[in-house]
C-alpha cells in the first residue's frame, strides 16, 4: 500500500519549495528550486497527488518564516526515521532561532560522541528542511558544512536568522 501524499509547489521570496502532507502532518519540505523530484528521494513508493488545500497551512507557516515574521512553527509533523535518525532530529529542533551548533556537538548532546559522520547522515535525511533546522548545523572549526538545499541555501537561512553575516 502506497502513502498518499498531497504536495503543492510554492513560489515564496523568489524561489520555488515543494511542501508535501499526509493526512496527519507534514512529511517533506524541498529545497529551493529543486522541484518535484526530490519528494521521491525520500518517499519514492508514495501516491503524489497535487493539492494545494491539504499544504497550504504549512506553506503559510514556511513563508511567514522565509518572510522574517516567525521564528518558530507549531506544525504537525508526520516524519519517521531510524532510532538514531529521530533522536537527531529531536536534537535539532533545540537549536534556537539564530543560532548555531556542531555536528560534533549533536553526536554529544544524543550521547554518542564518535557518531559525528552517522549524525551528519541524518541531518542529511532531515524530510522538512526548515521546519526542523538542519540549516543551523555547521562543522566544528565554523564552516557551513553540507546542506540538502545546497550551500547557498543554507547560508540565506542562517543570514535570515542573524546567525551568520
Amino acid at each position: 500500500m502506497f502513502t498518499k501524499i498531497y504536495y503543492h509547489t510554492y513560489s515564496i521570496k523568489g524561489h520555488e519549495y515543494v511542501v508535501g502532507a499526509t493526512e496527519k502532518g507534514l512529511v517533506f519540505i524541498g529545497s529551493c528550486d529543486r522541484g518535484l523530484k526530490e519528494i521521491g528521494q525520500f518517499y519514492f513508493e508514495a501516491e503524489l497527488v497535487d493539492a494545494e488545500q491539504m499544504t497550504g497551512k504549512y506553506a503559510n507557516q514556511i513563508q511567514e518564516y522565509l518572510e522574517g515574521k516567525r521564528k518558530k512553527f507549531t506544525l504537525k509533523l508526520d516524519i519517521s526515521g531510524t532510532k538514531f535518525q529521530e533522536s537527531v532530529w529531536e536534537q535539532l529542533k533545540k537549536i534556537p532561532y539564530g543560532q548555531t551548533t556542531s555536528y560534533t556537538e549533536i553526536a554529544q548532546a544524543i550521547g554518542n560522541p564518535k557518531a559525528v559522520r552517522a549524525v551528519g547522515s541524518a541531518v542529511g535525511k532531515n524530510p522538512v528542511l526548515i521546519v526542523i533546522p538542519c540549516h543551523r548545523v555547521i562543522t566544528k572549526n565554523q564552516q557551513l558544512g553540507n546542506y540538502r538545499g545546497g550551500l547557498a541555501m543554507k547560508q540565506e537561512l542562517l543570514t535570515l536568522e542573524g546567525a551568520i553575516n
